[in-house]
């Protein structure tokens, strides 16, 4: 184990030492840089058209190289120009995984103006708050996501334009709206490393998302960091690494998160980007058709959350396909159970796969293992990035022990500069350069990273976000009941599933398949209770009057 860890600081040290391909140097703040990262994302892009014709995008039927994506986004550049958006105006995005969001990612990005990509899995009113709040000059949705909010859009005089509508002669049609710009090139615009980029929504301990606003500098940062970890990974893992250039496979990744997810957008989309990678690219996590793109596409890398891994490796088919391509399963989106990582071991000898910690926040940087670490550790999340600095402490920044647990504190390039609109945010988790990220953990003695819980009582299924306020706040609109809580409960398949404790008005009249029904009605499918209980008790409180959920938990066994 010791040697293990002394490999990979030597490897590191190579890489990030002086004149090295990643050398690493620090700023006036004492904040981590990589020196030869691009400056800024258009910079990190150009790479993209070098490939050439080669394959880099399977949806379906459908095929694209790396020209013709570079092309299709070239002319929606210059359409958005010729619309009037400028550069720092927001453009939101809101769609599921289709081609088309990676074409409006990246014209965005060229024009200066600041992508807001948007979950499409949640609600109109998830859509609306996000697009009122980043006060978007235009968004381009797909059908389902375009009707869910066509009236608010009209009513605010923000434009739409629809990719993949049901009227292929809409004149909202992302083809109408490109027509006249194909073969263009839109003109260059200035952009420095510290203008926005990328404001992208996650949930907030109100319940309400907060946009997370990144830098060109840090995305850049983030991606070039990601490129460090797969050739450092690469250098620790010589063996294994033969063993995958022998199969002779063309690298391909399945890409099956959605791109609105940092997982997703930055560590699949943008890194293969530049690298050079083929894509398969699926509309939703399905695991019968994961197996027949593995044995079709030859996929060698599927990056998934834990459940996603459990569905594939457990599945009936796993062992009856030709998974002979397959050699890396990344995993992220929450803790990794003991069992992911040892069906990974056991039905992949030699694999190359890896698990990390990183946020939105910090543009999916912090710490990660793989190969034989990942194996050797289970449980952890890894050593930290050259780039990013990792403390445990207490409310106010104070620095733990080897061992001792606490919030994790994360100082990084990567991290984003600012929370959108939230002065009170900013103001509470930022701090000289460091980030409160409201996740619980320790380092051990080697320097590895540990998550033990989650502050703010987030519960994370299946790689999905709940904050509790969310479910509590709306559950409270039924006027028959007086107290809720929501909790997170573990769950073998998803990590964790949402359970709600219900205290009813005297008097009041509700079972189980009423409040249910009220909540399929307002929530996203996932953030839907898996179990309700009923309790005729007060909730303990604290004198501030919080509930005392550690005290509410043992009903959950009543």
């Amino acid at each position: 184990m010791a040697g293990m860890e002394q490999e990979f600081k030597t490897v590191m040290a190579q890489l990030t030492g002086p004149g090295a391909p990643w050398e690493v140097l620090r700023d006036e703040h004492d904040i981590a840089y990589y020196k030869l990262a691009p400056e800024n994302l258009v910079q990190a892009f150009e790479v993209a058209r070098e490939h050439g014709d080669r394959e880099f995008l399977v949806y379906e039927g459908e095929r694209r190289s790396f020209a013709r994506l570079m092309a299709e986004a070239d002319a929606m550049a210059a359409a958005l120009q010729a619309q009037g958006i400028k550069p720092g105006d927001r453009v939101g995005l809101a769609m599921r995984n289709y081609p088309e969001w990676m074409t409006v990612f990246i014209a965005v990005v060229t024009i200066g103006a600041v992508i807001v990509p948007i979950n499409s899995w949640g609600k109109p009113a998830d859509i609306i708050h996000a697009l009122g709040d980043a006060d978007v000059r235009l968004a381009v949705l797909d059908q389902a996501r375009y009707s869910g909010v066509a009236d608010w859009l009209e009513a605010n005089d923000v434009a739409a334009v629809i990719a993949r509508p049901e009227d292929a002669d809409d004149p909202l049609s992302l083809t109408t709206f490109v027509a006249r710009f194909q073969g263009a090139s839109p003109p260059q615009v200035a952009i420095d490393g510290e203008d926005l980029v990328l404001i992208m929504y996650t949930s907030g301990t109100s319940g309400a998302p907060k946009g997370a606003a990144s830098t060109h500098r840090a995305m850049c940062q983030a991606l070039y960091n990601f490129e460090f970890a797969a050739a450092a990974a690469a250098m620790c893992n010589m063996d294994r690494i033969s063993a995958m250039l022998e199969r002779g496979y063309e690298s391909t990744s399945l890409l099956a998160v959605p791109l609105f997810h940092v997982s997703g957008c930055h560590a699949q989309f943008l890194t293969n980007l530049r690298g050079g990678r083929r894509i398969v690219m699926m509309y939703k996590w399905d695991v019968g058709q994961a197996l027949e793109a593995i044995e079709q596409e030859r996929i060698t890398a599927i990056a998934a959350a834990p459940s996603m891994v459990l569905d594939l490796l457990e599945s009936p088919g796993f062992d009856r396909a030709d998974t002979s391509s397959l050699f890396s399963i990344g995993v992220g989106g929450a803790a990794t159970p003991r069992r992911v990582s040892e069906l990974i071991e056991a039905k992949m000898p030699t694999n190359f796969s890896g698990n990390g910690w990183g946020m939105t926040e910090t543009n999916a940087q912090g710490a990660s293992l793989t190969g034989k670490a990942f194996g050797a550790r289970p449980g952890s999340a890894g050593l930290p990035h050259p780039i990013v600095d990792i403390r445990i402490g207490d409310e106010e920044g104070a620095e733990a022990s080897a061992g001792e647990t606490g919030e994790i504190w994360v100082r990084s390039a990567c991290n984003i500069r600012e929370y959108w609109h939230r002065p009170e945010a900013n103001a509470t988790d930022f701090r000289d350069g460091w980030l409160k990220t409201g996740d619980i953990g320790y380092l051990d003695a080697d320097g590895y990273l540990y998550l033990a819980d989650r502050a703010k009582d987030m519960i994370i299924r299946g790689g999905e976000n709940i904050y509790p306020a969310e479910i509590e706040n709306l559950l409270l609109g039924l006027p028959e009941i007086r107290e809720v809580a929501a909790l997170g409960i573990p769950h073998e398949r998803w990590g964790e599933e949402v359970a709600v404790i219900v205290r009813l008005h005297e008097g009041g009249v509700l079972d189980e398949a009423g409040l249910l029904e009220y909540a399929r009605a307002h929530l996203a499918a996932y953030k839907v209770p898996a179990r309700v209980v009923f309790s005729s008790e007060p909730f303990p409180r604290t004198a501030t009057n919080k509930v005392l959920k550690a005290k509410l938990r043992g009903r959950l066994s009543g």
